[in-house]
C-alpha cells in the first residue's frame, strides 16, 4: 500500500505549453506499474482552460468545486458543475476548464499508453472558448 500524505507535494502552475490563464495543479498521482492510471486535483481560474487533448484511454473527471466548460471538437460547449462526473471517451479531442466568471477544480483521471496519459494539441482560442 502506498499512501500519499496530504500536502506532501508541492502545488504547481500549469504550463502555458497546456494551459491558458491561472491553472494550480495539486496532489498529482501516478500508480507504478503494470498498473498505467494517474491522475491529479487541478483548479482553473475563472477563463482558465486546456488546450486541446486527447488521451489514449479516456479520461474521467470529477468535478469538486465551481462550475466549468467542457467541449468535443464538433459539438457544442457544456456546462459542468460541482458533483457531475465527465467521461471522455478515448482519443476523443476536446478541452476543460473554468467558466468566464467562475472558478472550478476538478479530479481528472486518465490512463497511460506506452508511457503517456495525454497528447496535447493547439491551445483554444478566445473565439472557441467563447463559444463563437
Amino acid at each position: 500500500m502506498k499512501i500519499i500524505r496530504s500536502a506532501s507535494i508541492p502545488s504547481t502552475q500549469g504550463s502555458a505549453d497546456y494551459f491558458t490563464g491561472r491553472v494550480r495543479i495539486d496532489a498529482p498521482f501516478k500508480a507504478d506499474e503494470p498498473a498505467r492510471v494517474s491522475g491529479a486535483t487541478v483548479t482553473f481560474e475563472p477563463g482558465a482552460r486546456t488546450a486541446w487533448h486527447t488521451h489514449p484511454l479516456g479520461q474521467t473527471l470529477i468535478i469538486t468545486h465551481g462550475k466549468g466548460w467542457i467541449q468535443c471538437a464538433g459539438e457544442a460547449i457544456q456546462e459542468m458543475n460541482q458533483g457531475d462526473i465527465v467521461w471522455i471517451p478515448e482519443n476523443i479531442k476536446h478541452w476543460h476548464g473554468a467558466t468566464a466568471d467562475t472558478a472550478m477544480t476538478h479530479i481528472a483521471i486518465a490512463e497511460s499508453v506506452n508511457g503517456s496519459p495525454v497528447t496535447w494539441l493547439e491551445q483554444v482560442t478566445d473565439e472557441q472558448y467563447r463559444g463563437k
